[in-house]
């Protein structure tokens, strides 16, 4: 009979990462913000050792900058970077599209059609707008099926919400991103993969134009 296997408890330097990444994205920690390790320690009640593991792995996703000498601060994402940041996505993005327009079963455009119905009644609501619109990307990627393809977006994905909040906030650009989402979802579901990938890529370079 096989022994049973002793699973490890998830790292405290991981659940400190990801209560940091929360705080960025939700700009409790601003970008261009110094990061006060002393301070965050003691209000988690924690050595400064995990916190430091913590903060190389938001370096590692883009999200913290380290500075010599002068410690670590939330990344401050320039113009540059931020054209950098979605012209990968779009590339990435759309060619999932193209995959999942040609190989999804029925059962899955059905189940996007029904992400994406979410997201049309989420309209006048950005934050849960914002929220389905990740979940539908997400879901497009994880069909298409390719791991190394999912784990860049992840982290690119990471550096845009520096970002992607500003953008949604602009006049009528939530209303816009959901109409993209329909022209991305009708093409699909037609199984059209040069229409799904041209649809991903407008629908990037529309969200690069109100983020900048």
């Amino acid at each position: 009979m096989a022994s049973a296997v002793s699973l490890k408890p998830r790292a405290l330097y991981e659940e400190v990462a990801e209560l940091l990444r929360q705080r960025i994205f939700n700009r409790e920690l601003e970008p261009g913000t110094w990061i006060d390790e002393l301070k965050l320690a003691e209000e988690y009640g924690i050595s400064r050792t995990p916190l430091r593991e913590a903060i190389k792995v938001l370096a590692t996703e883009g999200l913290v900058t380290m500075k010599m000498r002068r410690g670590a601060y939330v990344t401050e994402v320039s113009d540059t970077d931020l054209r950098d940041v979605y012209h990968l996505l779009s590339l990435l993005e759309s060619d999932a599209a193209g995959v999942v327009a040609q190989k999804a079963t029925d059962a899955q455009i059905k189940e996007l059609q029904a992400i994406h119905k979410e997201l049309e009644a989420a309209v006048t609501q950005r934050d849960k707008f914002f929220a389905i619109n990740e979940r539908f990307h997400m879901r497009v990627l994880d069909i298409a099926g390719n791991r190394w393809r999912d784990q860049m977006v992840a982290d690119l994905r990471k550096v845009m919400k520096l970002n992607r909040h500003n953008s949604l906030l602009k006049a009528g650009r939530v209303k816009e991103s959901m109409l993209e989402h329909r022209a991305i979802m009708e093409a699909i579901a037609r199984r059209d993969a040069k229409a799904a990938v041209k649809r991903v890529q407008e629908h990037f370079a529309n969200g690069l134009q109100a983020a900048a």
